[in-house]
C-alpha cells in the first residue's frame, strides 16, 4: 500500500481521508494523495444505482467489465471513468442532474485523475458507449423488472453475457490486476 504523503494540514475544510491515511480535498485535489489503492477501495465497496441493485454490485465490476468491452486503446480511460467516485460516492444520474455543484465537484477530481494517470481531457465516445451497453446490460441482469423505457438506452443492446456480480474484495483484487496489466501495455507500447 502506498504511503501518505507528509502534507501539512489540507487546504480546505473540504476534504476526506482515504482508507490509507491521505486527505483528498474535493475542490483542490493534490494528485500525490490519489492512489490506484484508494480508488479500487472505495470504489469496489461503492454499488451501483443508489444500492437499489437486486445483488451489491460493485462500481469497480462496472469499471473492469467497460475496460474490457472497449478497443485497448481506451482501456485505461474505461477502467478509471467513474474514479472519482471513489472519492464522493456515485449518485444517481437523476440525482445528480439537480446538484450541480455536485458535478462540479466530479468534473475537478476527474481532470485531477484524468491528468495524473495520463488520460484524455475529455471522455471518449468508446468510453462513453461502454457505459451505455453496460447500463443497458445492468439494468436486465441487477434490477427489478422495469417496464419504462430508458431514454438513455434508445438504440443501446445489453451484453449477451449476464452480468454475475463479484464481492467487494474479488472487485478490487480484478480492479487493481486490470490496472497493473494495462499499465504494463502502456509502457510496452
Amino acid at each position: 500500500m502506498e504511503k501518505p504523503t507528509a502534507s501539512p494540514f489540507p487546504r480546505s475544510g473540504s476534504w476526506i481521508l482515504t482508507h490509507s491515511g491521505r486527505h483528498v480535498e474535493l475542490t483542490e485535489p493534490d494528485p500525490k494523495e490519489i492512489t490506484i489503492t484508494d480508488i479500487a477501495w472505495g470504489i469496489s465497496r461503492e454499488c451501483r444505482f443508489a444500492g437499489q441493485c437486486l445483488d451489491f454490485y460493485s462500481v469497480a465490476q462496472h469499471s473492469v467489465l467497460a475496460s474490457r468491452i472497449v478497443p485497448k486503446e481506451y482501456a485505461l480511460e474505461a477502467l478509471l471513468h467513474d474514479a472519482s467516485e471513489a472519492f464522493i460516492k456515485d449518485l444517481p444520474s437523476p440525482l445528480k442532474n439537480l446538484l450541480p455543484e455536485y458535478s462540479r465537484i466530479e468534473r475537478i477530481l476527474e481532470r485531477t485523475i484524468r491528468r495524473k494517470f495520463g488520460l484524455p481531457e475529455k471522455t471518449s465516445h468508446s468510453v462513453r458507449l461502454a457505459d451505455r451497453i453496460l447500463l443497458a446490460t445492468e439494468k436486465r441482469d441487477l434490477m427489478a423488472h422495469d417496464p419504462w423505457t430508458w431514454p438513455i438506452l434508445d438504440g443501446i443492446d445489453p451484453l449477451p453475457d449476464k452480468i454475475v456480480p463479484w464481492s467487494q474484495d474479488v472487485a478490487m483484487k480484478l480492479f487493481l490486476y486490470r490496472f497493473d496489466e494495462l499499465k504494463e501495455a502502456v509502457h510496452a507500447a
